[in-house]
């Protein structure tokens, strides 16, 4: 074990890890592209953008380029009586590509704070109003985060059992699939009709941590067609679905019906820095105005409207509307579909299934997918020996690229896939 490694056992706790089980991490000393370089020299493809962030991959130059200059110019600065260039120009850029209805941009620092602002403006949009609600409904399997809002809009159980007594009542519906949807609906307008609940919050066409499960468009927007009827704000999670994740620039733009508020980041920044975003409508942003202090949004973060990361945020968008990423974006697209048409018969997966430069390959157990499922372990392992970091969610491995991934990389991701897939059959 390197010195690096051994001060990492000593002194780090990582996210998401059982250290008595787990396998070294890997000390991560260079990365460029869609190449993590280890100390020991060996590098690995980044499979998964990092946590779904990078999607220009490592180490791009105008990125660098442009939050450097930054950084010469201005750092940071308290946001709250404060504002600077590149937040205004962050909030109008993403305004104009959300189009619609969306108006006003609230900043945090990640996706769980992005979700836990909009519950918060939903919780007292109806406050201010005087009609306070108190039920809020999801989507079973859903994952919104790990602060205590966006746990209790999300899955119950093992992840996040030691603290459901402390989280505020919500109701879940399954996830909608070809044949329950109708049903699903039923049962939302069912719940719906007790004028008792304030939101609804979905990640939309995928649900991320639940194993890149995919919904239908259709179905989404006669769910929201159901909330807007029945006075039910709802919140979209594009935290790891916007910026082309699902083909289009955000998932909602596949949809007629359009959410209340959105929640974003991951991708926002191109992987570089924090920084989370909820956008509203003026609609909402009006309730919160009035000669008291407060029915004001009383939130805020140490770090909200960095001006480093809304720099990057800015060059990212730069970069996002650059024929070449769009045309990064239908290869790999073209590519994940080719490959779901030709293993779909695959008998070792259970299921292969595509939604942009998402894919999910769902192994063959004989028993319900489980994060917590033994060949999780194996496949992790099996993949790094081979050079290519890959973090399956349990019996679900998932690829989720840089834009900047060559045919040939993406191609090797598939074979070393279909590799470990042919040990399963012995």
């Amino acid at each position: 074990m390197s010195a690096l490694s051994e001060k990492d056992k000593a002194f780090v706790w990582h996210p998401f890890t059982q250290a008595r089980t787990a396998l070294t991490p890997i000390p991560v000393v260079k990365a460029e592209g869609v190449w993590l370089y280890a100390e020991d020299g060996k590098r690995y493809l980044d499979a998964n953008s990092s946590w779904w962030t990078v999607i220009h991959g490592h180490g791009n130059a105008y990125l660098a380029k442009q939050v450097h200059e930054q950084f010469l110019k201005l750092d940071h600065v308290i946001f709250a009586g404060v504002t600077h260039p590149k937040a205004v120009e962050l909030s109008e850029r993403i305004i104009d590509l959300l189009g619609g209805n969306f108006k006003k941009v609230f900043f945090s620092d990640n996706g769980s704070t992005a979700v836990e602002v909009a519950l918060k403006m939903v919780y007292q949009y109806w406050f201010n109003l005087g009609h306070p609600k108190k039920r809020f409904l999801a989507i079973e399997g859903a994952y919104h985060g790990d602060t205590f809002g966006a746990m209790s809009v999300g899955q119950r159980g093992n992840f996040n059992q030691p603290f459901e007594h402390l989280f505020f009542e919500v109701d879940f519906v399954k996830f909608p699939n070809q044949a329950n949807q109708h049903n699903v609906l039923a049962e939302m307008e069912k719940l719906f009709a007790t004028g008792e609940f304030a939101g609804f919050i979905f990640e939309p066409l995928v649900q991320g941590a639940a194993g890149m499960r995919t919904y239908d468009a259709a179905w989404l927007n006669e769910a929201l067609k159901l909330a807007r009827k029945n006075r039910v704000l709802t919140i979209a999670d594009e935290v790891m679905t916007g910026f082309y994740r699902t083909g289009t620039l955000f998932a909602i733009h596949q949809l007629e019906q359009e959410p209340d508020i959105i929640c974003l980041s991951k991708g926002l920044t191109g992987g570089v820095l924090p920084l989370g975003l909820t956008v509203a409508t003026q609609q909402i942003y009006d309730v919160f105005l009035a000669d008291e202090t407060v029915k004001a949004l009383l939130h805020g973060h140490s770090f909200t409207g960095n001006a480093l990361a809304c720099a990057a945020a800015c060059a990212s968008l730069d970069l996002l509307n650059n024929p070449d990423a769009k045309h990064a974006v239908e290869t790999i697209s073209k590519m994940h579909a080719a490959f779901v048409k030709a293993q779909k018969n695959n008998p070792v997966f259970k299921d292969v299934r595509s939604c942009g430069t998402i894919l999910a390959v769902e192994l063959n157990t004989g028993t319900e997918s489980s994060y917590f499922t033994e060949i999780r372990d194996r496949a992790y392992a099996f993949f790094l020996e081979r050079g290519f970091l890959i973090r399956p969610l349990g019996n679900i491995v998932f690829v989720n690229p840089p834009y900047c991934i060559s045919e040939t990389e993406l191609k090797s991701l598939y074979r070393v896939i279909l590799d470990f897939a042919a040990t399963l059959k012995n």
